[in-house]
């Protein structure tokens, strides 16, 4: 497998909303506008995963807040079905990771409570369940927990 993770650019959005439609039929997926929409905002960081010149992945994250109270929430991170397992979703999830640990604050996110290997992957990262959304999810209705993970500790030289 030889997949490079690079910036999302207006180039990618048909072919991440594409896959959107087929990982997530249930769950209002985005629509390329959507995802062009996201990239609008200077405060957004999106990745695409590119085997070859096909999005297999992508991944999203907000820097929010202000110098005093920063915060960030992961948008959206996805795998195409024959590419999970290889660690695409950790790749992916450390790169939006490196984003809010420049910006500081707490990373925030919505994971749907039956998705059991993203929840697994974000605790292996450091994030606790805070709460459930009841409904969250539409039209299917399914809940989401909200996680959090606590800035990552400067060190002291």
């Amino acid at each position: 497998m030889s997949v490079c993770i690079v910036p999302m650019a207006d180039t990618h959005v048909d072919e991440c909303a594409k896959l959107e439609l087929e990982l997530f039929p249930g769950d209002s997926p985005w629509s390329a506008s959507a995802f062009r929409s996201e990239l609008t905002h200077s405060g957004n960081r999106y990745f695409v995963a590119l085997d070859d010149a096909t999005v297999v992945g992508y991944a999203g994250i907000a820097l929010r807040g202000s110098t005093f109270f920063p915060e960030s929430e992961v948008h959206t991170i996805a795998v195409a079905g024959n590419y999970r397992r290889f660690g695409l979703g950790s790749q992916l999830l450390r790169l939006l990771l490196v984003a809010a640990e420049s910006h500081g604050g707490a990373v925030f996110l919505e994971v749907r409570t039956d998705n059991d290997a993203a929840i697994a992957l974000y605790r292996k990262f450091g994030f606790d369940i805070v709460g459930t959304r009841p409904n969250y999810y539409q039209p299917s209705g399914a809940d989401a927990f909200t996680m959090r993970r606590e800035p990552v500790a400067e060190s002291v030289s």
